[in-house]
């Protein structure tokens, strides 16, 4: 029953970022609002760790499993996918780099001023 009670729990939060996309005008996925609201509820403390850890480590450790859908649905796209094969592959290199490349600075910025704050 715990199980049930902390799905229940991510759904609802998950319900609520749906619900901000359709309400709000901005081009951002319901996930990102679902996730957003998530980590504002556990930083405030409304919602507890405990409360959806063992669902939460249990849907990381199945997520490869979810990504098996978009798989099908990237063979049942070759005939579209195969002309910009090439551009989408390059894309997505540079894209990866950029983004690996970014947060390494970022990670690398936030070190440093943690450091200058609490220095050893």
């Amino acid at each position: 029953m715990k199980y049930v009670k902390q799905f229940c729990i991510i759904i609802m939060v998950s319900l609520l970022g749906e619900l901000l996309r359709i309400g709000l005008p901005f081009p951002i996925p319901a996930s990102v609002y679902g996730m957003l609201l998530l980590f504002l509820a556990l930083v405030s403390g409304v919602l507890k760790l405990e409360q959806i850890r063992d669902t939460a480590l249990f849907l990381v450790e199945i997520m490869p499993v979810l990504f098996v859908s978009a798989g099908v649905g990237l063979m049942e796209s070759w005939d579209i996918l195969q002309p910009i094969l090439l551009p989408v592959l390059i894309i997505l290199l540079l894209t990866t780099i950029i983004v690996m490349g970014v947060a390494g600075q970022v990670t690398q910025i936030i070190i440093r001023i943690s450091e200058r704050r609490h220095p050893q």
